[in-house]
């Protein structure tokens, strides 16, 4: 067999992060969602768990407009108009009027000249940032910051790369002095709101050190803010972290319509000038079908949605619930970081506590996600919690009481 001799290699590799603890390991399977009824909101089935319904306290849904009947409408009727796929590239065949409409809708949202969609948020990540660096860019980015903007910062080859400890804005500040002279372009990169924690970049305080060292590089000193679990998630109107810090527009605004608009797709909004450079050199893409037709529709109804009374209505509701988890945290004890969002962080601070806390509450029908030790460095061990708009009190509720009842 070709690859006998490589798959024993791919074996062990696969065997020594499950020993190490790293390993991802089966994923859960949905296999029905039950809607909202009698005061609760949704439930799951899960592959092999027969008829046991979960509530999902880890999903990025934070309206819960991925089972909203109108979105759901939106995206079956323009599915049979278009069809499954667009059948292309863009530049090809596959820019359909239902991409461009959402482009201008998210433009118009976030107040800038133009928007960009991509396949996903982190393609959108990395399809921004490579372009963007050229041999005399410095990219200076958060310690925290996602995934997606650390193999954006691997791929690109920039005359410097400067990583400053989490929110720690004074060594944000020495890094934009000393490199004032040594590159032309600055790429000031973060996210708005760091997932794991559910804390927020303070955009205001960024935008001004941005701007005080701005005129020492030739070609500007450009934040770029990768604001996937903000936008529409947080803020009085959805707007994300510029809205709730009241930060002027920061210069390239990066989003996700697969978080609380709950679709699926990426997005970028800045200058028409910017975008244009990014559409002719993008390479995620000029070389990648976009969303589909169903897909923009569907994230058209959610944006209206939320530019509505309802979307503050259901960001008031959000906002309620995650005060309402995050008061039963204290009551029974246990540690969080206080905020708005709602990524609520279970700071649990011990492996082996977090992994049982995590199998008691699966045990008890809830989902939620732990990160422990080497995932994430000893004594920063948590459970990360996600609240929904599609919660109910009661839901809140529930998951306090099984917490309260875990002895371990």
């Amino acid at each position: 067999m070709p690859l006998d001799r490589l798959n024993r290699v791919l074996a062990d590799h696969v065997a020594s992060l499950e020993e190490a603890g790293t390993a991802k390991g089966a994923e859960a399977v949905v296999t029905a969602v039950i809607p909202a009824r009698d005061g609760r909101g949704p439930r799951f089935l899960l592959e092999g768990q027969g008829e046991r319904e979960f509530l999902r306290m880890n999903s990025n849904s934070y309206l819960g407009l991925g089972l909203d009947p109108e979105v759901i409408a939106a995206e079956e009727e323009a599915t049979r108009r278009y069809g499954a796929g667009p059948g292309a590239v863009r530049f090809i065949s596959g820019t359909y009027d239902v991409h461009v409409a959402l482009e201008r809708k998210l433009a118009e949202f976030h107040g800038r000249e133009g928007a960009m969609i991509f396949s996903s948020a982190y393609a959108t990540v990395v399809s921004t940032i490579t372009p963007l660096v050229t041999s005399e860019t410095v990219l200076i980015s958060d310690e925290l910051n996602h995934n997606c903007i650390i193999n954006a910062m691997r791929l690109a080859r920039p005359a410097g790369k400067v990583v400053y400890p989490h929110l720690d804005l004074d060594a944000l500040d020495r890094a934009l002095g000393e490199w004032a002279g040594k590159a032309r372009r600055a790429l000031v990169v973060t996210d708005g709101i760091f997932s794991m924690r559910g804390d927020h970049a303070p955009l205001d305080r960024i935008m001004e050190i941005a701007r005080a060292h701005d005129d020492a590089y030739p070609e500007n000193v450009v934040v770029v803010v990768d604001d996937s679990h903000g936008v529409g998630a947080f803020g009085e109107t959805g707007r994300g972290v510029e809205e709730y810090t009241n930060a002027p527009p920061v210069d390239i605004l990066i989003g996700t319509l697969g978080k609380a608009f709950g679709v699926n797709g990426g997005y970028v909004t800045s200058s028409g000038a910017l975008l244009r450079y990014l559409r002719e050199t993008s390479m995620m893409y000029i070389y990648s079908n976009p969303i589909t037709c169903g897909e923009a529709a569907a994230a058209l109804k959610s944006l209206e949605i939320v530019d509505s009374d309802e979307g503050r209505r259901r960001l008031a509701h959000l906002r309620a619930l995650t005060r309402r988890f995050e008061e039963g945290l204290e009551r029974i004890g246990i540690e969080t970081i206080p905020g708005e969002h709602p990524v609520v962080p279970l700071m649990i601070r011990d492996t082996q506590r977090t992994r049982a806390m995590v199998q008691h509450l699966f045990d008890n029908g809830v989902l939620v996600t732990g990160l422990a030790y080497p995932v994430v460095p000893r004594g920063d061990e948590e459970i990360r919690a996600q609240v929904n708009a599609d919660h109910t009190e009661s839901d809140i509720d529930t998951v306090i009481d099984i917490l309260a009842r875990f002895e371990g």
